[in-house]
């Protein structure tokens, strides 16, 4: 159990890991560790919810989304975004890190890795196709503000990467 699903009644988990981001849809809400808390008292669950980043357009779709799951559940449901303490890419679980993988976007490495990779050009990215690190920076953005778009030298085949953000 993660410390996140601490603050989660285990009742609402499962409900909750059936609630997909709208912009990856093999993450679920809880792998990307966007809900922080989310209790039931009297019947009425009351969710938190932190932004993968304060600008991020898919926070509305997921609120909207985490309250069709709950009163399709039978419960009442209530969304509050909160914004501290700010997400990170530390957040996404294992099971997470592995689906991006598995979809085709390398997951984060981290901070320092970030720096080497979208500032020097360091190649230790991990093609999504054929797990060369054969690969390079071809845009500091890919297909969202939070991804980098790069492609590999060996099988040539382009891949988001998804940045770290601490």
């Amino acid at each position: 159990m993660t410390t996140t699903e601490q603050n989660i009644d285990k009742k609402l988990i499962e409900i909750l890991e059936a609630v997909s981001d709208p912009e990856i849809p093999v993450l679920s809400i809880m792998d990307m560790g966007v809900v922080r808390s989310a209790v039931i008292k009297n019947n009425k669950v009351k969710v938190e919810i932190t932004p993968t980043y304060s600008g991020c357009p898919a926070m509305d779709v997921i609120g909207d989304d985490i309250k069709t799951a709950l009163e399709d559940a039978g419960y009442e449901a209530e969304v509050e975004l909160i914004l501290h303490p700010a997400w990170t890419t530390d957040w996404i679980t294992p099971r997470g890190r592995k689906a991006l993988e598995d979809y085709g976007i390398a997951a984060p490495l981290g901070a320092e890795a970030d720096i080497d990779v979208l500032l020097n050009g360091k190649r230790i990215v991990k093609c999504t196709n054929c797990g060369s690190q054969n690969t390079r920076l071809v845009s500091q953005f890919g297909s969202t503000a939070c991804k980098a778009q790069f492609q590999c030298d060996d099988c040539q085949e382009p891949f988001d990467y998804f940045k770290c953000l601490k």
